[in-house]
């Protein structure tokens, strides 16, 4: 089968298209044909050993995709072949097959294209996570959004919304608020031109907002501790902005204010059934049109070089997706 292949740690233009074994299901295992695969800030991280996981080499690369289901191994209940299907992966999603445990399986709306199921499961996971299990954000409530016009950013402003809060969302440019708005934010920031503490402040009658989502790190998160209202909580899932802060413990303690991690993949290990409930809940929520996944566009897995260096260089909104031409 064609795969993305990565042989070594490096950037994107080392990795390499060929040809892999066709993988075949264990037990408990589901075989599927991907039609298409997400594409993740941390694929790029993988691939510069840089992230929490090194794979041995070679290996194919891909935390998300959605497909058709081949076939299944013994003891497979909730999956048969012709299922229509999402999976969350710990990598191999960038080829034309790929083997899933059955509890990183999700069927999938009849409606729903496979492109917005590859978009789907980190981005809203995250989201979801973030804001019910980490959170515990409350309707009402102020949520700002770092990175808002990104994959977990978008998802992360309709989520807040779904559940009731008023969402300020920072991100940069007008072409990049004008989509967050589009996606139900309340109040858009520029975050290249405004100054983020002033402009969260004036929005909140100077009391800051409550929950902070923050995939970026960096500058955001030093803004959002002078930004964060009393009893507050920062929500930190990343630093695209390349910067690892480090947090003074004073300002946590006057403000009363919970730094809180969140490493949404982990639950795969850890607590798999919340996984379930929790799509459960957003596949509902996006079948009744609360939830609009945003693809800015799909390359061919080809031209996956050219897909990481457009989210590289942060030209990207949405998911990126990578499509293998099937389906």
């Amino acid at each position: 089968m064609r795969a993305v292949l990565c042989t070594k740690w490096g950037g994107p233009a080392d990795l390499t298209i060929g040809e892999a074994p066709d993988p075949a299901p264990g037990p408990g295992q589901v075989l599927i044909g991907v039609v298409a695969a997400g594409l993740n800030f941390a694929d790029t991280l993988l691939i510069a050993g840089k992230y929490q996981e090194k794979p041995p080499f070679p290996f194919i690369p891909g935390l998300e995709a959605a497909g058709e289901v081949l076939a299944v191994g013994d003891g497979v209940t909730r999956c048969r072949p012709g299922d229509r299907v999402l999976a969350m992966l710990g990598g191999g999603a960038f080829a034309e097959r790929v083997v899933a445990a059955e509890a990183d399986v999700v069927a999938i709306p009849e409606a729903m294209p496979f492109t917005t199921a590859a978009a789907f499961p980190v981005t809203y996971g995250t989201a979801h996570g973030a804001l019910v299990w980490r959170a515990g954000l409350r309707p009402g409530e102020v949520l700002l959004v770092h990175g808002a016009a990104g994959g977990v950013g978008l998802a992360t402003v309709e989520v807040g919304k779904v559940l009731g809060a008023t969402v300020l969302a920072a991100a940069g440019g007008a072409d990049k608020l004008a989509l967050t708005a589009a996606h139900g934010a309340d109040h858009r920031i520029d975050s290249r031109d405004e100054d983020l503490r002033a402009r969260v402040k004036a929005l909140t009658g100077g009391r800051g907002a409550d929950v902070v989502v923050d995939p970026v790190g960096a500058d955001a998160f030093d803004a959002s501790l002078r930004c964060i209202a009393w009893g507050g909580r920062i929500v930190v899932i990343g630093f695209a902005g390349g910067r690892v802060p480090q947090i003074p413990a004073n300002i946590l303690l006057v403000k009363n204010v919970a730094a809180i991690g969140f490493y949404w993949g982990s639950y795969r290990r850890h607590d798999p059934a919340r996984l379930r409930d929790q799509f459960d809940e957003l596949l509902r929520w996006y079948g009744e049109g609360r939830l609009n996944p945003h693809v800015c566009q799909v390359f061919p897995l080809e031209e996956v070089a050219a897909a990481m260096a457009m989210m590289l260089g942060r030209k990207s909104t949405g998911k990126v997706v990578l499509g293998t031409g099937r389906g």
